[in-house]
């Protein structure tokens, strides 16, 4: 179904494409399905279903696009004469002279390498086990909210370019999510699995991988355990953070300041810039000599992977930050040609609306040679954090501020008392120098997110993280009211 899908969509473009510098058109058909039971109920399912393609024009020195879901030969005249039209538009004022940009006209494919697929599941048994997850997270009667649901996300796609690219990617992603919320008098605590963090290209096979199929009752005792905990101390400490709370960091302090469309201001006016500089690349001590940061789409499973980005460039992995020094941005070919500095492939758009900006892909912290049990050994006083549930950060991406849903301190080289309401703060030009300690490939998490959002109008986008727990020095920790 799908292949003559894309056959119909190739001779279209082969029947209208104009005679421009460089054209593009890149097809999606997306869908998506959650299921959701909450407070033991089934939640009504939600299916949607959108397919269009986006033309990209470069001529007479301009950049122009258009966009439609009217899948004929009408209707791809009339997008490729509005980017035209925007493009000869362009031409004249542009900086940048978009017709000698060397765009990619690659070939190739991608698949997501999933072994149990959406479809091979019913219905009635992929609601079966959220009423089990979901029945195992009421545990007494100061449990007052719980819920289980799994959300799939497909995307197929076609990338055709007038120099005879074409691309075809086929991306198959699971998100899977518990949540309890404990209340007592004017106290209540909330304690979650894979919300923000447990996202990949992969099927059900996911689930016993990431021990979502036997987490219920740890994550309503550990909600129950927060209700009656003391309040996260305040004062300067060592932090160890786990890989869940991890992918905030690195996604916040790392990804969104590199960006490179960021630094060259087009985020400006609406989500902020960067305290990143071009002159800061390969010379910035961006973190301690432990800090190695890759951009990775080689990891099949990841929630980012792809073989070639949203401009048709092949993607590999590339190190963003090396021994602490910061060597590349995260910019595609065009933000590439306009910084006049080696990027990444990291152009993407989340739908056929929209073009492609430079974004994080699978951005991961490469492990390092501490195990787990030995980083909490060599901490006097410190505490450790698990789970994001809050965050802050100015618009230059530097100063930011931290919660997470639990703690527990760290007394002489051992886990001790748990504490709730946990948050810490720190500068991303400081914080990531104070790294002081790096976990093991053992203790390392391949995680990721489905929320994140930039652009205007806004994207919201997969991003891919993978960590191993993390230790830095002396930092500024507080507790929540």
């Amino acid at each position: 179904m799908q292949q003559a899908q894309f056959a119909h969509i190739k001779k279209l473009f082969q029947e209208t494409v104009p005679t421009v510098d460089f054209a593009s058109l890149r097809y999606h058909s997306d869908c998506d399905d959650l299921v959701a039971v909450r407070q033991d109920v089934l939640e009504p399912l939600r299916t949607n279903r959108d397919q269009g393609v986006m033309v990209t024009v470069h001529h007479r020195g301009g950049i122009g696009y258009g966009a439609t879901s009217e899948l004929t030969p009408a209707g791809l005249r009339e997008a490729f004469a509005r980017a035209v039209a925007w493009a000869e538009r362009l031409g004249s004022v542009a900086v940048t002279d978009f017709s000698k940009i060397d765009m990619p006209h690659k070939r190739g494919e991608f698949k997501s390498p999933v072994r149990e697929p959406w479809d091979g599941l019913s219905l009635r048994s992929k609601v079966e086990m959220l009423s089990d997850a979901s029945r195992r997270l009421k545990r007494g009667s100061s449990i007052v909210d719980w819920s289980a649901d799994l959300w799939h996300l497909r995307s197929d796609r076609l990338y055709l370019t007038n120099g005879g690219g074409e691309i075809y990617q086929s991306f198959d992603r699971l998100v899977p999510s518990l949540s309890v919320t404990a209340n007592k008098g004017s106290e209540t605590v909330t304690r979650t699995f894979g919300h923000m963090a447990v996202c990949r290209q992969q099927g059900f096979e996911l689930l016993a991988e990431t021990g979502f199929n036997t987490a219920s009752e740890q994550l309503a005792e550990e909600a129950l355990e927060l209700l009656a905990a003391p309040n996260c101390p305040s004062a300067q400490m060592d932090l160890l953070l786990a890989p869940d709370q991890m992918v905030l960091q690195i996604h916040e302090s790392i990804g969104h300041p590199l960006e490179l469309d960021r630094i060259l201001g087009d985020e400006r006016n609406y989500a902020g810039t960067s305290f990143v500089t071009m002159d800061m690349f390969g010379r910035y001590q961006y973190g301690s000599p432990l800090l190695n940061v890759t951009f990775d789409p080689s990891r099949p499973e990841q929630a980012a992977s792809y073989a070639f980005d949203d401009e048709g460039s092949p993607a590999e992995l590339q190190y963003i930050i090396k021994d602490g020094i910061l060597l590349r941005p995260l910019g595609g070919t065009i933000s590439q040609a306009r910084a006049d500095y080696d990027g990444v492939a990291s152009a993407r758009a989340d739908s056929w609306r929209r073009p492609a900006i430079d974004r994080m892909s699978n951005l991961n912290v490469e492990p390092g040679t501490v195990f787990f049990e030995d980083m909490i050994e060599g901490v006097e006083r410190g505490i450790y954090m698990q789970t994001n549930c809050s965050w802050s950060i100015d618009d230059s991406r530097n100063k930011f501020q931290f919660g997470c849903e639990r703690a527990q301190l760290i007394e002489n080289g051992k886990l001790t008392k748990v504490v709730k309401k946990p948050n810490y703060r720190g500068i991303s030009s400081n914080f990531w120098r104070s790294l002081k300690s790096v976990g093991h490939l053992s203790n390392m998490e391949v995680l990721g997110t489905p929320y994140c959002g930039k652009g205007e109008p806004n994207q919201a986008i997969t991003v891919g993280h993978a960590s191993p727990p993390c230790l830095f020095a002396n930092v500024d920790v507080f507790g929540g009211e």
